[in-house]
């Protein structure tokens, strides 16, 4: 049966893929396949030609993640990483595997805080996008899709889970999947299915007319994916979250599926597909339990921001009368932690570990 339609708009670089999707699938494609498609198509927004503006991270990008406040993120990641090393033996490899990396922003800080695992390090950075591959830093492996070989080391993904395409359940009696269609006239629009048989789990038996909620399968098959290749180490996922599907199913749906565009809320997300990011609140509950949840701004105190902002105070107190690079560099760890210590922002994400013990002796 009908739902809500987007509003018509000029077509986006990946509408044309997309609507040969819709034509071969005889009609309609689920919700997961429209947002795999204006994401990561030929022409989705994190896959365009090098020679076109994609998607990215930074100020001149469309979103500032924790990389992008500043060096201080990677260098308390640094001493997590560290730390994992000691856990597991110092093993040699010790992989890192730094997924959806971007232009390798979080590599050079790691890089650049001087690991003890330095020697040991085998650091690789996966990204899908080729033109932000091509910015990674010298020094780390660079691929398009995560390792097939098991390792001891460490997957990271910070604000990744966010990005992977998922499924759209709406409650219109009973809780149906969302299917997009092309509506003729240069916009898209979406259908239901019949009432899930069986209804997922973790969805609420009730909701209001119109509730939606992510079904997150793609994110929670990577999770899957990810621990199975860390032979002994662990797997943190940075990135925000709610408890529960049924909290999300409770919100207004844009609250938690939005989309951006050069630093600012784009439009609905159906409209120009490949010109603006999709991204999801990651609900918990659909994943298998981590080993630890924290907060941002408690894992990074955990792991040191504190005593790394304190050296930078005095390193600038030390030179401020005739500062050099270096201690600039230190002054500003105050505004970074600010940002990264955030309750209203940055500080609020969710960090999620899964580990596995050490390798045995």
């Amino acid at each position: 049966m009908p739902s809500a339609a987007s509003p018509a708009a000029p077509d986006g670089t990946a509408a044309p893929e997309i609507r040969a999707a819709i034509d071969e699938a005889g009609g309609a494609i689920p919700f997961e396949e429209f947002v795999r498609l204006a994401l990561y198509g030929v022409r989705g927004f994190y896959s365009r030609p090098a020679d076109e503006r994609g998607g990215s991270a930074g100020r001149r990008g469309d979103f500032i993640t924790s990389p992008e406040v500043g060096p201080l993120f990677g260098a308390v990641v640094a001493r997590f990483l560290d730390a994992e090393w000691e856990r597991l033996g110092r093993p040699d490899p010790f992989t890192v595997v730094d997924a959806g990396a971007g232009p390798g922003t979080l590599a050079r800080s790691i890089l650049s805080a001087g690991p003890a695992c330095t020697p040991a390090l085998c650091y690789v950075a996966v990204e899908i996008s080729a033109a932000q591959r091509e910015r990674h830093p010298d020094g780390v492996g660079s691929l398009a899709e995560l390792p097939t070989e098991p390792f001891d080391g460490v997957v990271l993904a910070n604000e990744l889970l966010d990005n992977l395409p998922f499924r759209l359940a709406v409650f219109d009696a009973a809780w149906r999947e969302a299917f997009v269609v092309d509506r003729g006239d240069g916009s898209f629009g979406d259908v239901l299915s019949s009432p899930f048989d069986p209804v997922p789990r973790w969805l609420p038996a009730t909701a209001p007319h119109g509730a939606r909620a992510p079904i997150q399968s793609a994110a929670v098959a990577w999770i899957g994916r990810a621990r199975a290749l860390v032979r002994s180490g662990s797997v943190v996922v940075f990135d925000y979250t709610s408890p529960s599907t049924a909290a999300l199913a409770a919100r207004p749906w844009r609250d938690w599926l939005r989309t951006y565009r050069g630093h600012m809320r784009g439009e609905h997300p159906l409209v120009a597909p490949g010109s603006q990011d999709i991204t999801t609140e990651i609900a918990l509950d659909q994943f298998p339990d981590a080993d630890a949840v924290r907060s941002q701004s408690q894992w990074l105190q955990l792991w040191g921001i504190d005593e790394l902002v304190a050296e930078g105070k005095r390193i600038w107190n030390e030179q401020s009368a005739r500062p050099g690079l270096d201690a600039i560099r230190m002054r500003s760890r105050v505004s970074e932690a600010e940002a990264l210590l955030d309750p209203a922002g940055l500080g609020a994400f969710t960090v999620a570990e899964w580990r596995t013990p050490e390798p045995p002796s």
